[in-house]
């Protein structure tokens, strides 16, 4: 059996890479599981922006040119959670992708002013994005 793992690239556009059953288990065995989930609010450790999960890779997915840009002190472990978020910072709205490592709850718990947001989710409610019912399981 083959899983096929969708990645982005840096300009966001998907790419399919498939890996076997048996690789993926024995990878996944050995990842901490996500302690952030969909529609939460999160900040960078390091760099001043915050921004709203929208998805979650159970390991690193990007191309291995972005993960070698990273400056090697800065380079996080690839065999945990990464995320994509719709981020803010004072001066623009990008998309991100960002280690477990590197993120915390976002202690303003407000709104992200992300003009994507509204293609996923629905309202902010209780310090969170709901998602939109079409888009749920």
């Amino acid at each position: 059996m083959q899983l096929e793992k969708i990645k982005t690239n840096p300009n966001n556009q998907c790419m399919n890479d498939s890996i076997s059953s048996q690789t993926s288990n024995a990878i996944l065995q050995d990842t901490p599981s996500a302690e952030f989930a969909i529609g939460q609010v999160v900040k960078h450790r390091l760099f001043d922006f915050r921004g709203v999960i929208y998805d979650v890779d159970p390991i690193y997915s990007n191309d291995d040119a972005w993960y070698e840009s990273i400056p090697k002190d800065l380079r996080p472990k690839k065999e945990q959670p990464f995320y994509h978020l719709f981020a803010e910072n004072n001066e623009r709205n990008y998309i991100a992708y960002v280690s477990q490592q590197n993120l915390v709850l976002d202690g303003l718990a407000g709104p992200i002013n992300h003009p994507q947001i509204k293609n996923i989710f629905g309202e902010w409610m209780d310090g969170h994005y709901k998602l939109q019912d079409k888009l749920k399981n």
